[in-house]
């Protein structure tokens, strides 16, 4: 069970989306696997891929589908990457969106395909285009939750997250859902995310909207380390919201539509480590007092990789030692030791490069046995600072990935 789950939330349906799903049985017989979201005609949208150069077919299509018309309907089938599967591939999530955009009459380039699952193995074509009059049938505007167990590989719960917002006396909603639990570090956004909007946005603006928010919130999470072949972040606008539209970024609306999409996306990301695969703790890292962002990025990202620090957590044993050593090979050379203070939670470690007078163990104890932990680093030599998630290294990480393919 994902670290502090505290149920499915309260989603609010937006205006022009409706989901729906259905049983294909593409890797276990009965499972919920293939799901369609349907944007209205005129919606606009914005999505990021993964940047890693063995990308998946699906990703390909949808890059090229996407540069050419505003997509009707995202086809996401879980069960198989289709990665790792050369140009036939490519044939076959052409093939499906080509049966999607016949039934639903539509052209093959509206449609986006997304998968995940096992990577190197043929997609079951027949399976999901025999599924999908089942999954259009089923199209609700309260589909959300249904698609997003629809979504899931080895995550143990469905994540969603949803927002209302008052711009202008209106009601904007921006409402999303994820997948991820193993496979994760960001080079854009690692998962698979659908987020929408009944707000008008310009395409270009919306875009951007997206960037901004991927870039302090998917792009700031990790499990494992591992970059998927298939990850995706979509962000749809169906422009069904009374609002007029918003067209500029010095637009305050657009500030105030640009929080809540944030906001949803910080939910959505934080869910995915927080069932990370065989996770227990969910740890906070920031990293402040840095000469720049990115030098703050490379120490936190150091501590969250250290198999040793995320074993210690699963542990809750406090030996904070391999932090620090964690900090030191970061690849910061100038890094002024004597001037770094470390923290876990309220209780300070280590001050002027050495144990803080005040630590005893008891204390380290107690901050360790709790299930959500922040690591605060403070480098002691300029302004820059970051934040990211990450989560501990179970005997459960172990067993999952071992038998993932059995």
């Amino acid at each position: 069970m994902a670290v502090g789950w505290k149920g499915w939330p309260e989603m609010h349906p937006v205006a022009g989306i409706r989901l729906g799903i259905a049983r294909a049985g593409i890797k276990e017989a009965g499972r919920r696997d293939v799901v369609i979201i349907e944007a209205a005609q005129g919606s606009v949208c914005a999505a990021v891929f993964t940047r890693n150069l063995f990308c998946a077919a699906p990703v390909k299509v949808a890059r090229d589908h996407l540069n050419q018309t505003a997509p009707r309907y995202l086809l996401i089938n879980t069960g198989n990457a289709n990665a790792g599967t050369g140009e036939q591939g490519v044939v076959d999530a052409l093939a499906c969106c080509e049966k999607l955009a016949e039934i639903a009459v539509c052209p093959t380039e509206a449609v986006l395909p997304f998968s995940t699952g096992v990577i190197s193995e043929p997609l079951a074509v027949d399976k999901i285009q025999a599924a999908l009059p089942a999954a259009l049938t089923s199209l609700s505007p309260s589909g959300w939750e249904d698609a997003a167990h629809g979504i899931m590989t080895t995550d143990t719960v469905p994540k969603g997250a949803s927002t209302t917002v008052e711009i202008d006396g209106e009601t904007v909603t921006v409402t999303g859902i994820s997948k991820g639990a193993g496979m994760i570090r960001p080079d854009m956004a690692t998962m698979l995310a659908f987020i929408a909007t009944d707000a008008a946005v310009d395409q270009s603006l919306l875009q951007q909207c997206l960037q901004a928010a991927v870039d302090r919130t998917f792009n700031r999470i990790t499990v494992d380390g591992d970059t998927s072949t298939n990850d995706a972040c979509v962000l749809i606008s169906t422009g069904k919201s009374s609002l007029s539209p918003i067209l500029q970024a010095d637009d305050p609306r657009y500030f105030l539509l640009q929080k809540a999409v944030c906001d949803i996306c910080e939910q959505l990301a934080q869910a995915i480590v927080r069932d990370g695969e065989g996770a227990s703790k969910f740890i906070t890292i920031e990293v402040a007092g840095g000469r720049d962002e990115q030098e703050c990025l490379k120490i936190a990202y150091t501590i969250a990789h250290s198999p040793l620090v995320k074993t210690a957590f699963f542990a809750s044993d406090p030996n904070w030692g391999r932090i620090l050593a964690a900090v030191g090979r970061a690849g910061v050379d100038d890094l002024d030791i004597n001037a770094l203070t470390l923290y876990l939670d309220e209780l300070c470690l280590v001050r002027h490069g050495g144990r803080a007078a005040e630590y005893r163990e008891e204390a380290g104890q107690a901050v360790m046995d709790r299930e959500e932990i922040t690591i605060r680093v403070e480098l002691g030599r300029g302004a820059a600072q970051t934040r990211i998630w990450t989560c501990d290294l179970s005997y459960d990480y172990i067993r999952i990935n071992a038998e993932y393919r059995t």
